[in-house]
C-alpha cells in the first residue's frame, strides 16, 4: 500500500532533514530495485508503441522538423554511443534525442494522459529515458524499470500537487519524474538521484501562458525541454554537482513562491520500500488527437451524429449547451474567455484546446481525424462556424466532483449536453468517460495500440519496417544490452527531407 508523505514549507532555521524532503523520498523510490509486475510490463510495451505511433504521424510538422535539425547538430558524446531520432537512422547526443523525440511525441497531443489534482502526459517520460538507455547500451528490462519509475513519480505528484491553479505548467512534475526514471535505469544511488530531481524541478518550472490564448508551438516543446533538462541534470549530478535544497519545501522554494505558499500542505503518495510501481495502470491513452477532456465529447458527438442528424445543421439548431467539469469549462470551454476558441483562423494548437470547435466538427462529421479535422478549410466552413458559435459550456458541480474523485470507478471526464432545436425539441445525452478509457465502451488493449500505430504509420513507414518495430516492441523484456536501437523506427524513403530544415544558430 502506498504511503502518504506530508509535505509543507519549512523555514530555513527549521533545518528539514534531507531524508524527510520530498525529493529525497522520490529518489528512494527510484533507487528501490523492486521487480516490475507482468501487467505493468505489458502496459509499458503498449505505451512504447503508442509514443512511436504519434511521433511518426508528426514527422513533417514544423516543430519536429526544427527540433530534429537542432538534434542533428549534436553528435553522440564520448561516454556512450548516442541515441536514435524517430524517422531517421542518425544518432545524436542523448539529451538532444530526448528533445527531438519528445517534441515528436507531444506535437499532436495524441498520447497517454493522467488527470487528478493536476494534468499530465506520462508518456513524455519515455523519450528521455529511452534516449539514455540507448546511449549507455541498456537492456529492455532496464528500460522497463526506468519507465515504470517515471510513470510512478509523475502520477503520484499529479495526484497530490496542483500546479495549474497557480498557472504553472504541468511539465514541472515531468522534470523530476524523468530524472527519477533515468536514475532507476542507470541504477544510481539515492543521493545522486536526489540531486537530479532537485535540478530538474528547479529548471523546468514555467507559466501556463504556453497553453493560453494563441497557443504556440512551444506547447510541443515544453515537455521535451523538461526531458532534456532531466538528462542534463542526471549528468551533472553524476559528476558530483548539487541542486537547491530543499527544492520543494524551502522557504524560498517552489511551493512557497510558485504554488500554495508558506502555509501549503500536501499528502503525496509514494510506494513503500519493496512495493511494486504500478501507477502506469492508472493512466489512459487517447483514441483521438485532441486534449484529453475532449476525448469523451468526440465520442458523444459521433453518437449524436448517427442518432440525431438534424442536429448537425445549424439551420435547425438554436443552442448547444455543454455541462461539464470546472477544468473543461475554464480551460478548453467558453469559460476560458478566449476569443481564439471560436476563431476559424486559429492555430491547430488552439483548436485542439477548444471544446466548442471539437464538438461541432465531430457532431457534423461523425468522425475525427488527426489532420483533416483541423485543416483550415475544415475550420472555416461556413455551416461549421455558424453551429460552432451556438456551442457554449458551463460548469456543473457534480461533473466537477466526479472529475476530481479519487475513486476510479466514478472519476469522469465528460458531462451532459443539451441541444435545443428551433422547433422546441431538446436533445439530451451524456457521457462519463471516453470509449477508449479502461471503463469506457471500447477500452484500449494491445490490439488497439497496434491498430493506432498501423493507422498513423500508413504511408509514412514501409510495411516491413512496421512489422519489424512491432515485433521488437512486443519483445521488449527480452531485448539484451545494446539492443534498444530496435525501438527506433525509420520513415519510408522520401518521407523526410533533411535538407529542407530551417537554419538556426547551431
Amino acid at each position: 500500500m502506498v504511503k502518504l508523505n506530508h509535505v509543507r514549507v519549512y523555514k530555513s532555521e527549521e533545518n528539514l532533514a534531507r531524508e524527510d524532503q520530498l525529493a529525497h523520498k522520490i529518489a528512494g523510490v527510484a533507487a528501490d530495485a523492486v521487480e516490475v509486475t507482468p501487467e505493468v510490463t505489458e502496459m509499458v510495451i503498449n505505451r512504447v508503441i503508442d509514443n512511436a505511433s504519434v511521433a511518426i504521424a508528426s514527422l513533417n510538422r514544423s516543430p519536429i522538423v526544427a527540433a530534429r535539425a537542432q538534434a542533428l547538430t549534436h553528435a553522440p558524446t564520448t561516454n556512450g554511443k548516442g541515441a536514435g531520432v524517430f524517422g531517421i537512422t542518425d544518432r545524436v547526443s542523448p539529451e538532444w534525442a530526448a528533445w527531438a523525440n519528445g517534441v515528436a511525441v507531444r506535437e499532436l497531443d495524441y498520447h497517454d494522459t493522467f488527470l487528478a489534482a493536476d494534468y499530465s502526459h506520462p508518456g513524455d517520460n519515455i523519450p528521455p529515458i529511452l534516449a539514455v538507455a540507448q546511449h549507455v547500451g541498456a537492456s529492455g528490462k532496464d528500460l522497463i524499470r526506468g519507465i515504470a519509475t517515471g510513470y510512478e513519480i509523475q502520477v503520484n505528484l499529479v495526484k497530490a500537487i496542483c500546479l495549474h491553479k497557480h498557472k504553472i505548467d504541468h511539465v514541472a512534475h515531468l522534470g523530476p519524474s524523468a530524472a527519477a526514471g533515468i536514475g532507476t535505469l542507470l541504477g544510481l544511488d539515492v543521493e545522486t538521484i536526489f540531486q537530479s530531481v532537485g535540478q530538474s524541478l528547479h529548471t523546468t518550472t514555467a507559466t501556463r501562458q504556453s497553453r493560453k490564448g494563441e497557443i504556440s508551438t512551444w506547447k510541443a516543446h515544453a515537455p521535451a525541454f523538461a526531458g532534456k533538462m532531466a538528462v542534463e541534470a542526471v549528468d551533472r549530478s553524476m559528476r558530483g554537482q548539487t541542486s537547491p535544497v530543499p527544492i520543494y519545501e524551502g522557504e524560498d522554494g517552489v511551493i512557497a513562491w510558485m504554488l500554495d505558499g508558506p502555509d501549503a500542505s500536501y499528502e503525496v503518495p509514494l510506494p513503500e520500500a519493496g512495493e511494486a510501481k504500478r501507477a502506469i495502470m492508472d493512466t489512459y491513452t487517447k483514441e483521438h488527437s485532441a486534449e484529453y477532456q475532449a476525448q469523451a465529447w468526440i465520442d458523444l458527438a459521433r453518437k449524436l451524429h448517427k442518432e440525431h442528424p438534424e442536429a448537425t445543421d445549424p439551420a435547425n439548431v438554436k443552442s448547444v449547451l455543454i455541462k461539464t467539469s470546472h477544468h473543461t469549462h475554464y480551460v478548453i470551454g467558453s469559460g476560458a474567455n478566449d476569443p481564439q476558441k471560436y476563431d476559424p483562423t486559429a492555430s491547430r494548437e488552439t483548436l485542439d484546446h477548444s471544446i466548442p470547435y471539437i464538438f461541432t466538427v465531430a457532431l457534423q462529421d461523425g468522425s475525427w481525424h488527426h489532420v483533416d479535422s483541423y485543416a483550415p478549410e475544415r475550420a472555416g466552413r461556413a455551416d461549421t462556424v455558424e453551429l460552432w458559435n451556438k456551442v457554449s459550456t458551463v460548469e456543473d458541480a457534480e461533473w466537477t466532483r466526479r472529475y476530481h474523485s479519487l475513486d476510479i470507478a466514478e472519476k469522469a471526464f465528460g458531462g451532459s449536453v443539451e441541444i435545443t432545436l428551433n422547433d422546441g425539441t431538446v436533445i439530451n445525452d451524456e457521457i462519463a468517460v471516453a470509449d477508449a478509457h479502461p471503463l469506457g465502451a471500447r477500452p484500449f488493449a494491445r490490439q488497439q495500440y497496434i491498430n493506432k500505430f498501423r493507422t498513423l504509420a500508413a504511408g509514412l513507414v514501409a510495411e516491413e519496417e512496421i512489422e519489424r518495430f512491432l515485433a521488437a516492441a512486443e519483445s521488449l523484456p527480452d531485448l539484451g544490452p545494446g539492443e534498444l536501437d530496435q525501438l527506433n523506427i525509420t520513415a519510408a524513403p522520401g518521407v523526410i527531407d533533411l535538407s529542407n530544415a530551417p537554419a538556426g544558430l547551431f
